[in-house]
């Protein structure tokens, strides 16, 4: 952090389970600046390694930005600025800094993400957007080519015609059509916006964190490779697992899921129903 923006990077813990990590430079549309990078990496890191987190939420501050990607006033006055769009240390490339965490990431998409903030957003487990969020892929109008996943992680969520529409245009796309086109999970207003995401990692953070942190890996692995070779990957990884779970294990799981499901049978039915 620097001494001109010591809060650049907030870290809260407003539920058991949970930390909350927010992105604080509303001034500069929370733009990735060198020194913002290193925090977000050094927070998820310390994150990542307290057994009394589960579950992280990554949201921007203010209204208007998720973020804005790469501070471009930065890089334009740094010859060697540019090599943060390449860059593979965590500590410099924030995608591989939430990809390096173990633990699942709940993207609350407060504003505009936009290019390397587009890809940020990308890297997290769940996404959920205010109405007022808007993605953008700017690397072609800038002048860069992607170098943090965006052109293999978008066309993969939402096919690569659509990915092509988006980044060889640089056009904007709506939080209703992002949901729309599958790349969000939910949006909501943005007075619900925290709330919502809170009470989804809130839930993640009631199943015991070696099952989040097996699950995620699996489910991420698994994505990565063929589909036959994914099936051989859940087996492995499945029998290794399964061979250390005994029956008074899942005698007191199932009693835990029983409740649950009786507790969600009094809620109100409209009550864990995505607004849009």
């Amino acid at each position: 952090m620097t001494a001109a923006e010591p809060d650049l990077l907030r870290v809260e813990r407003p539920l058991a389970g949970v930390a909350v990590v927010t992105l604080n430079r509303p001034d500069a549309m929370n733009a990735l600046s060198r020194a913002l990078r290193q925090a977000l990496h050094a927070a998820l890191a310390s994150l990542d390694a307290d057994p009394e987190v589960k579950a992280i939420v990554l949201t921007g501050a203010g209204e208007r930005a998720f973020t804005a990607g790469l501070d471009l006033k930065e890089l334009s006055s740094d010859p060697l600025g540019m090599g943060a769009a390449n860059a593979v240390d965590p500590a410099e490339n924030p995608v591989r800094a939430v990809l390096a965490c173990s633990k699942p990431v709940v993207g609350a998409i407060n504003g505009v993400a936009i290019t390397g903030g587009f890809e940020l957003a990308l890297a997290c487990d769940v996404l959920v957007c205010s109405t007022s969020a808007r993605f953008a892929d700017t690397h072609a109008r800038v002048g860069i080519t992607p170098g943090w996943g965006l052109s293999q992680k978008l066309s993969r969520c939402i096919g690569p015609y659509r990915a092509k529409e988006l980044s060889l245009t640089g056009n904007f796309l709506s939080a209703q059509q992002a949901y729309e086109w599958g790349l969000v999970n939910r949006v909501v207003p943005p007075d619900e916006l925290m709330p919502v995401a809170l009470a989804l990692a809130q839930q993640m953070a009631d199943v015991e964190l070696d099952l989040l942190v097996v699950y995620k890996a699996l489910i991420d692995d698994g994505y990565a490779l063929a589909f036959g070779e994914g099936l051989g990957l859940e087996h492995r990884r499945s029998t290794a697992h399964n061979a250390r779970v005994t029956p008074e294990m899942v005698a007191a799981r199932r009693a835990a899921v029983q409740a649950r499901g009786r507790s969600f049978a009094l809620a109100d039915p409209a009550a864990d129903r995505p607004a849009r």
